[in-house]
């Protein structure tokens, strides 16, 4: 008889292990379900801020970014504003030296020209007066003889040759 009992159901029996049943879900829900769906909530809640840190932290990259290639562009153009101002700087500066170098050139050349007169002047005066005292001196010696044809050829040649050597 006792394969019978196995077998067979006892209904207080079954209505303990309902119970026992009910109180263990109900534990289980209670002081196992709960925590943990609180730590779980906990948990996605933590990684959902993560993630929303994340794509603030990347737009506000982005936004480095942008900023940064925007200074950069400022940069090179200052830079070819700046290279662009010196250039043209320069460039008036040089044209300036040369204008200032050709006046002062020909303030110089006007000077040379004016001293090559003046000494060509001074060099005439000192022939005129070298020629003058050689006159005086061909003159004083005619005076002193009579000249024929072949002596005045001869004096005539000397005075030339005289002045060469003046000269």
């Amino acid at each position: 008889m006792e394969i019978q009992n196995l077998v067979g159901l006892v209904p207080w029996t079954f209505v303990f292990q309902i119970c026992n049943l009910l109180l263990q879900m109900y534990l289980i829900k209670r002081f196992l379900f709960k925590p943990i769906n609180d730590i779980v909530a906990k948990r996605k809640a933590a990684a959902d801020a993560q993630i929303q840190d994340a794509v603030k932290a990347k737009e506000e990259a982005q936004s480095m970014k942008a900023e940064y290639e925007q200074n950069m562009q400022e940069a090179k153009t200052k830079a070819n504003d700046i290279l662009t101002t010196a250039q043209k700087t320069a460039t008036v500066q040089s044209e300036e030296i040369l204008r200032e170098a050709s006046r002062q050139a020909a303030t110089i050349k006007e000077k040379a020209e004016s001293d090559i007169a003046q000494e060509k002047r001074k060099a005439v005066n000192e022939i005129k007066d070298e020629i003058g005292s050689m006159a005086v001196e061909i003159a004083g010696k005619v005076l002193e003889r009579e000249i024929r044809e072949e002596d005045h050829t001869k004096l005539i040649d000397d005075f030339i040759s005289n002045v060469g050597e003046g000269v």
